[in-house]
């Protein structure tokens, strides 16, 4: 008898054990606090409404703050490679922090899906990006959309001041080449820092130049800046901004300093205003709703909602990778970046997702429209 009951025993620990092994790990930095916080707040918010199982298996999410610090991202992202052995890394927030996470992603061979816009987190395609994919719109395809807009409003002359960063950086090589095709002038280019409460020396050389237009390259609250000191200035030229910005926190630090402005966003930012044609309104509402629901009306956020794609790319990607290996294992990892790779037709919140070898994104005109800043509100053009 007593033996029957240490073999039951033994089984019901060893099925146990199978069944921790087998649930899926989920690594994810986000930059909850520091200049980003604006971003990664309700980012790490939605992460708390994603399925907790998909296809039968547990989901465990391990969610680390990087502060808005590449350093840390970089931390993070080893530790939840080689110590937690998660199945697939979501992060960061920010371009710098995900573009210092790439390699490491590349050397644990663990899929990684970005939160951070630019282009150069998934091109050009090599060995590194194999393993990474993203869920925000392209600086380039943004770019092209502000470029289009101004030129149908006439701006002839332009001046750019941005984040000293990768992400100011890489708004500036995407927008003056698109400018320049449309023969636009470029009269000013300066950076800030996410971090600085002054950019008085670098807006006065940009009103020196007398740009019809002015771009500022920037996320987050931080991107209010350039625009407050432009109109204590007394600028009365267009301003754009980028995806950036596109959550209630700019709106509120902004304030009336950015009535006016003009910038392309994903479509969910105004969900309730795109016509009941387009694919991506029921699942952006359907998401808005959830996050509303459990943080309050008015709470949602475009940045929330690459979040949220991400988890969609899991929920489709996951069941076709247990078909072809299980959860904790390099095969797994690897069944699950190909079908990430496969994903086909994917409505998101901001876009439809059709990826490729070459593209790791996979969006279309479909994931961008442009709105303006009117009575404090997002307004679709």
């Amino acid at each position: 008898m007593k033996s029957k009951l240490k073999a039951a025993l033994l089984l019901l620990g060893l099925t146990a054990a199978c069944s921790a092994m087998a649930q899926i790990k989920v690594g994810v930095t986000l930059s909850a606090t520091g200049p980003a916080a604006s971003l990664g707040i309700p980012e790490k918010n939605t992460f708390a409404l994603m399925p907790t199982t998909i296809a039968g298996q547990k989901i465990e999410y391990i969610v680390l703050d990087d502060a808005s610090d590449t350093t840390t991202a970089v931390k993070n992202t080893r530790k939840l490679i080689s110590e937690d052995k998660v199945d697939v890394v979501v992060g960061s927030t920010i371009t710098p922090n995900s573009l210092a996470m790439v390699d490491i992603a590349a050397e644990g061979e663990t899929p990684m899906i970005a939160m951070a816009a630019s282009a150069r987190i998934v091109e050009p395609m090599d060995p590194k990006r194999y393993w990474v994919f993203k869920t925000p719109q392209n600086d380039a395809q943004m770019a092209t959309a502000i470029t289009q807009h101004m030129t149908d409003h006439g701006v002839k002359s332009v001046a750019y001041i941005g984040f000293s960063d990768a992400y100011g950086e890489g708004w500036w090589n995407e927008f003056s080449k698109i400018a320049e095709l449309r023969k636009m002038r470029l009269v000013g280019n300066e950076r800030y820092s996410r971090s600085d409460t002054s950019v008085t020396g670098q807006i006065l050389k940009i009103l020196a130049a007398n740009p019809d237009a002015i771009l500022i390259g920037a996320s987050g609250t931080p991107a209010a800046l350039p625009q407050v000191t432009l109109a204590e200035r007394g600028y009365k030229g267009k301003v754009y901004q980028t995806h950036g910005v596109a959550n209630n926190d700019f709106l509120r630090v902004g304030g009336k300093n950015v009535e006016g402005t003009v910038l392309p966003a994903g479509p969910m930012l105004v969900a309730e205003q795109l016509p009941d044609t387009n694919p991506i309104k029921k699942v952006a509402l359907n998401y808005i709703a959830k996050y509303e629901g459990a943080y309050g009306a008015g709470s949602k956020s475009t940045f929330g909602g690459h979040a949220w794609d991400s988890g969609l790319l899991l929920e489709r990607a996951i069941p076709e990778a247990l078909k072809k290996a299980k959860p904790g294992t390099k095969e797994f990892r690897k069944a699950l970046r190909d079908a990430l790779e496969n994903t086909r037709n994917l409505v998101g919140v901001h876009g439809v997702f059709n990826m490729s070898q070459q593209d790791h994104l996979g969006f279309d005109q479909r994931a961008r429209v442009m709105v303006k800043i009117d009575g404090g509100k997002w307004v679709l053009q």
